[in-house]
């Protein structure tokens, strides 16, 4: 459950109740979850989840998502495998003592510490592709500089993917559990829904009936986009010179 300042947010029943009524289907309740009459629309549902909470998690950088994880590097082995459910994307590494490696080229590694006989604590680091035998599916590799000479701690923070609200689509929580998203992104999840059910209902070309129906949920989903990004901008002290206040009419403030 979300906090009571948090907006009026969207279980998985009502965020599924209000897509339908805004696209004209009908609802029903089946041991405590809402579904739709229609069956074709039950099928589609967790497609169009996946596509409004990725959507919203790729377009805002969201706070949330970051997190960080302890792994170890081998002396004499330049490259750390983590798994890729671990992270979507690594932000930073850190060795011994929260000694941040800098992020460069996998060609500047390839040219300046290639030699496995000089060895040293890790200054630098690259993303270095997949596990082949999985095509990447399985580990993402993180090749530094120099060769460790011996085993060094690591914290790595990135950003990881959120559980869907999906996840929450069984009685007593279809009624009761929200995501981050669901919680306090409601506005958001729920156009992007719209989006997704006006493809759907084939609304979003010349040839529909209603071609405008798929672009105003779009552009509203563009305009509301435009405010969060600000406000995550503000949670990480990345908005307005670098602090948590937002873009001044008339002030600018230096860096």
């Amino acid at each position: 459950m979300a906090s009571a300042n948090a907006p009026n947010g969207l279980t998985y029943n009502q965020f599924v109740r209000d897509v339908a009524t805004m696209a004209v289907y009908q609802t029903q309740v089946v041991s405590g979850v809402v579904q739709g009459v229609d069956a074709d629309f039950n099928t589609i549902i967790p497609a169009m989840l996946d596509y409004a909470e990725l959507r919203i998690q790729r377009d805002l950088d969201l706070l949330p998502l970051l997190t960080s994880n302890s792994y170890s590097f081998t002396a004499g082995h330049k490259v750390l495998s983590i798994p890729t459910s671990d992270f979507v994307t690594v932000q930073t590494v850190a060795v011994g003592v929260n000694a941040p490696l800098l992020p460069v080229s996998k060609e500047f590694l390839q040219s300046v510490y290639s030699d496995p006989s000089f060895q040293g604590q890790p200054l630098y680091f690259a993303m270095t592709g997949g596990d082949t035998a999985t095509g990447g599916l399985t580990n993402n590799n993180i090749t530094v500089g120099p060769y460790p000479d011996q085993s060094y701690p690591a914290t790595i923070y990135g950003t990881q993917r959120m559980t869907s609200l999906y996840a929450y689509a069984v009685a007593p929580e279809a009624g009761t559990q929200m995501t981050f998203i669901s919680a306090y992104l409601p506005d958001l999840l729920l156009q992007a829904g719209l989006i997704f059910i006006s493809e759907y209902q084939r609304n979003f070309g010349a040839a529909s009936n209603d071609p405008s129906m798929g672009l105003n949920y779009e552009n509203q989903y563009q305009t509301l986009l435009k405010g969060a990004m600000v406000e995550e901008a503000r949670k990480k002290f990345s908005a307005s010179a670098w602090s948590s206040m937002s873009p001044p009419l008339v002030a600018s403030p230096t860096r």
